[in-house]
């Protein structure tokens, strides 16, 4: 198992930034990749970015494509999520989120069934 914990979420204006971290825990050495999904009320989970760990590919939701960064060395050290230019449309839940899945297609990244763990979730809100 691996047990994630995120922190950094907060109350934000429009514009600003903020940086979220994800601390993973138990059998990091499993994982292949680590990302952040978000939901916000009424919405389903929605992928934001992910990384793997072989290579250190990073991928992107089309909505924060160069406004969000994705960070992390290996499963052992902390993961962030730099969102800079935020929008109130941003508002949400943060979830960190791993998996163990190899080979992981690209393809199927920005489901949320791909992925095995979970955290509880920051809140990110952005005000107008």
């Amino acid at each position: 198992q691996v047990q994630l914990v995120e922190s950094g979420g907060g109350l934000v204006q429009a514009g600003g930034s903020l940086r979220l971290s994800c601390v993973a825990s138990g059998r990091t050495f499993s994982t292949s990749a680590m990302g952040w999904f978000r939901q916000a009320p009424g919405k389903e989970r929605e992928f934001v970015a992910a990384i793997r760990w072989n290579g250190g590919t990073t991928y992107s939701a089309d909505s924060v494509k160069g406004r969000f960064t994705i960070a992390g060395d290996n499963a052992k050290k902390p993961v962030y999520l730099q969102m800079n230019s935020l929008k109130p449309e941003d508002t949400a839940v943060y979830y960190c989120t791993a998996t163990g899945r190899d080979p992981l297609r690209t393809s199927v990244i920005t489901y949320a069934l791909t992925w095995d763990y979970w955290g509880q979730g920051t809140q990110v809100t952005v005000s107008s």
